[in-house]
């Protein structure tokens, strides 16, 4: 199964997710179907790579009740997770979609960490990258989290010659982009967030694009939802461009993508590849309801049809 590919989740969630027959202002909605779930970027990432065969295990907080639940969601996942305990309690994100594919998506913050947790998250992380060969950080980090957080822990990564792929918004995403990690990925709101300006045509995606991968990192993964994606390296602009489908919820499509790209890159297929797999993977799980992830068969229907261009 090779090395052992690593995930960081410092604010996982419940994910409740509840499906209503109709989402339009100022009506009711009934609701059809509640379910939990345990959520988190780096939680439906390692879920994805264990699905495609991977070697995974996933790191997290918990801390409450809430915490308590996540953890009993998380007993059957059939990867290993370690999770880092707090004080304060596990938040709750809720997903609400109706039948014809609208989905509002309401999230916690996330309660305070303290430096002691944080040095613990630290801990878990460097004795479990002894066996890794890549370590995805994903998501938000709580309210005090300091932002350089993410940007040492690649910057440890490096040290002990373990791969990064950071998948984060916000200052944390900015200071972390100069510890140069192997990848970023960030969507189309992370980068205008990112870039303070909204990316409107092709050629300001473009730019975009270069403008990120500037900034430090070996790659980046622009991704624009069902649009597809746009990577550059040293030597590549790539697009990668999915068949159209109708989506049933685009809740964990990014996280399926970084972690398909992360599988195809352990596999030592090369970028153009990477990319495809990563857009296939995407866009199978917006097939899905919930938070629900494709698996290696679903996301292969996909693969044979998404269109890889080279942009320059």
């Amino acid at each position: 199964m090779g090395k052992l590919i690593l995930t960081l989740t410092i604010n996982p969630a419940v994910d409740r997710t509840i499906d209503v027959d109709k989402l339009v202002f100022e009506d009711r909605a009934y609701i059809q179907s509640t379910r939990d779930s345990a959520g988190g970027r780096g939680v439906n990432a390692s879920r994805v790579l264990h699905a495609f065969g991977s070697k995974t295990a996933a790191i997290l907080t918990t801390g409450g009740e809430t915490g308590g639940q996540l953890q009993a969601l998380l007993s059957d996942v059939g990867f290993p997770t370690e999770s880092v305990a707090v004080k304060s309690p596990t938040r709750t994100n809720l997903t609400i979609s109706d039948k014809h594919g609208l989905t509002l998506k309401l999230n916690e913050r996330g309660s305070p960490i303290t430096t002691t947790e944080l040095e613990a998250v630290r801990k878990a992380v460097e004795q479990r990258m002894a066996k890794a060969t890549w370590l995805l950080i994903c998501g938000s980090v709580p309210p005090g989290v300091p932002p350089d957080f993410y940007a040492e822990l690649i910057e440890m990564a490096h040290a002990k010659k373990v791969k990064t792929l950071l998948d984060t918004d916000g200052p944390v995403l900015e200071a972390g982009m100069g510890a140069k990690p192997t990848a970023v990925k960030p969507n189309q709101a992370e980068a205008e967030r990112l870039l303070h300006r909204a990316l409107i045509s092709r050629h300001q995606v473009l730019d975009a694009v270069r403008e990120l991968k500037a900034m430090g990192p070996e790659m980046v993964i622009l991704s624009l939802g069902g649009r597809g994606a746009i990577a550059a390296t040293n030597d590549h602009l790539l697009e990668a461009i999915p068949p159209r489908i109708d989506p049933v919820s685009p809740i964990g499509a990014g996280d399926a993508l970084s972690a398909a790209f992360v599988w195809a890159l352990s596999k030592r297929k090369p970028i153009t590849d990477a990319l495809c797999w990563g857009v296939a993977a995407g866009t199978a799980s917006t097939l899905l309801p919930g938070v629900e992830t494709a698996d290696m068969e679903q996301t292969r229907v996909i693969y044979n049809r998404v269109e890889i261009r080279q942009l320059a």
